[in-house]
């Protein structure tokens, strides 16, 4: 997602990788559509502690970037730069990757996301489902992409 689209703070930062160390889980409403259609605005995003070293490609994690502000997009891999392990990820609807994160900016796994009302679980198969054909088929953010352009640039009243 562009994800919170907010900045924060350091202290906000430390205050909630504390939280969901503490407390087992945060969750955090969702701003941004670049992890559009599986997780859009407003929906609530539960995530939970998690060990860099066992991420998994396809991963939905929370990080935050060097300026504050959180993110949470699909992990994709890890790659040394500068003699340094860095991950890299990407939001479904986005064409490049995120600038590489290091393993303290990590802050969580997303587990569930709460739509109206209705919780579902990453672990749930249209969810897994669609992981697996987002990673497979690169196409499908550019496709992703060019509809949110349109849908966003068409005249106010309009509809599809």
């Amino acid at each position: 997602m562009d994800s919170f689209k907010m900045l924060f703070s350091k202290e906000v930062i430390h205050l909630l990788t504390y939280a969901i160390s503490k407390y087992g889980s945060i969750e955090l409403p969702a701003q941004g559509n670049s992890m559009f259609p599986f997780i859009r605005k407003g929906d609530i995003c539960r995530f939970i502690p998690c060990d860099a070293s066992a991420l998994k490609k396809g991963d939905i994690i929370l990080f935050h970037t060097a300026t504050g502000q959180l993110i949470a997009h699909r992990y994709y891999e890890l790659k040394p730069i500068n003699n340094q392990i860095q991950y890299l990820f990407k939001g479904d609807t986005n064409l490049g990757f995120d600038k590489p994160v290091s393993r303290e900016q990590i802050i969580g796994k997303l587990i569930q996301i709460q739509k109206n009302k209705r919780p579902i679980l990453v672990t749930d198969w249209a969810a897994y489902f669609w992981g697996k054909l987002i990673l497979a088929f690169p196409i499908i953010s550019y496709l992703l992409r060019k509809y949110l352009n349109f849908k966003e640039n068409r005249p106010s009243g309009a509809t599809l």
